[in-house]
């Protein structure tokens, strides 16, 4: 077998292969041997068809079973041999006919991993966000646990108004057609959760019961559904009833049914949590804007096939969580094709950070050692409560395994990045004016 490997672009390589007579001949034998065996046709007893009548009854499907064999056998042989590092599957853009007695020729297309030599990581001039918790955060929050321990009841007024659940059937109608999913009755809607189409809920407050109104909202442009964003729609709605909340005391019963002595235990609890969740937030965002600094400093192209693999990955996941939760795609708008539109740019991202973060890894040679798994897996058996049995199992096969440790070798490469960096420690109001100035 003759090999040549030649590079179309950066990621991609074009291999050209040449296949002996010879070699196309065995496996054309090996190929009619294996189906003389089984092969039933009138006037022959099993194993005893000829070969010519086996071509004349079977020849098309050998020669695909060749072709196949042939291309798999030859192929992932030449990129062992050659040290190809694929990301894709071959796509056959030639080939001369099959014929049992000839040489046999073909060329394939392979995406191949980007080779990256990350540079310029060291020193990153970076901005990071100060935080600390306003009290009037806390008292909101405050508000929001009286409203998740509050009592729904019917209310005595005939009239809706902000604040209120509204009972009501709605049709919806874009130029002057019903859409899918845009009808629904004795539905409870929250006036003021902003839960709904902007402005729909404003105009539902004023509404007497059993008074139909028709309403005029325009769907956002970034709405899930691609054919009703930025449009124009009627709703014809009906209120049917209306609900209040009846919110709880704020008094020690209160405070104790979350486990405190007093309201003020429960305020810095609540303040020690909004700490906790903005710091989690602020580190987050610090580590994109490294990543996007390292982007820039270090262009390079993707393999589309690197590219369409995350979005799958990230797709799994949404419908994971969707499907906990007893929704689906549809029931959002959302198609697995509008989703990857949407989301490609930061799929991109995502796989462009992890490349050079391994880059860096590599070149710093930053490793995680045995006993730093170890430590990890302590770790997430201490913060999740799991029994530790039951961890270890879950973390016992390899590809999750694998999976925990490329998050730990990532930590680790930000980590070091950090300590390396220039860091200016500004609020949140000049982060994003420098952000827009960015764009």
């Amino acid at each position: 077998m003759n090999v040549k490997v030649e590079d179309v672009n950066a990621v991609k390589k074009k291999l050209s292969f040449e296949i002996p007579a010879e070699t196309v001949d065995v496996e054309f034998g090996k190929a009619f041997a294996k189906l003389a065996k089984t092969a039933k046709i009138p006037g022959f007893r099993p194993g005893k068809v000829p070969r010519n009548v086996l071509e004349r009854q079977f020849g098309p499907s050998v020669e695909a079973q060749v072709f196949e064999k042939l291309v798999n056998e030859t192929f992932f042989k030449a990129l062992v041999e050659q040290k190809i590092d694929a990301v894709s599957v071959p796509e056959i853009v030639d080939n001369s006919l099959l014929k049992a007695g000839q040489a046999f020729t073909y060329e394939a297309h392979v995406e191949v991993r980007p080779k990256i030599e990350a540079k310029d990581y060291l020193g990153l001039e970076l901005k990071k966000e100060t935080f600390s918790v306003d009290d009037k955060v806390v008292e909101e929050r405050l508000e929001q646990m009286r409203k998740s321990r509050s009592k729904v009841e019917k209310s005595e007024r005939t009239v809706a108004r902000m604040g209120d659940i509204a009972v009501i059937d709605f049709e919806g109608f874009v130029d002057g057609e019903a859409f899918a999913g845009g009808k629904a009755e004795n539905h409870e809607l929250e006036l003021g959760s902003n839960s709904f189409i902007p402005g729909f809920e404003d105009q539902v407050a004023g509404i007497e019961c059993g008074q139909e109104k028709d309403i005029e909202v325009t769907f956002p442009e970034d709405y899930g559904n691609q054919d009703l964003a930025g449009k124009a729609a009627v709703f014809k709605v009906r209120l049917n009833d209306i609900k209040e909340r009846i919110l709880p005391e704020l008094d020690e019963d209160f405070a104790k049914e979350a486990g405190l002595e007093s309201i003020q235990d429960l305020k810095t609890k609540i303040r020690e949590s909004i700490e906790e969740q903005e710091q989690d937030r602020i580190e987050k965002e610090f580590r994109e804007r490294m990543i996007q600094a390292l982007i820039q400093a270090n262009p390079f192209d993707l393999p589309d096939a690197m590219v369409d693999s995350q979005l799958d990955f990230m797709l799994e996941n949404l419908k994971n969580r969707m499907q906990s939760q007893g929704m689906r795609l549809e029931d959002m708008g959302i198609t697995a094709e509008s989703f990857k539109n949407i989301y490609r740019d930061l799929a991109i991202r995502q796989v462009k950070g992890s490349l050079i973060l391994e880059a860096i890894a590599i070149q710093e040679n930053l490793k995680i050692e045995e006993d730093e798994i170890q430590d990890k897996l302590d770790e997430i058996v201490e913060t999740s409560g799991a029994p530790r049995e039951a961890v270890m199992n879950f973390y016992s096969s390899d590809e999750r395994r694998r999976s925990l440790v490329s998050q730990m070798a990532e930590e680790k490469v930000v980590a070091f990045l950090t300590g390396k960096a220039k860091i200016e420690m500004v609020d949140k109001e000049a982060l994003e004016k420098s952000a827009m100035m960015e764009e």
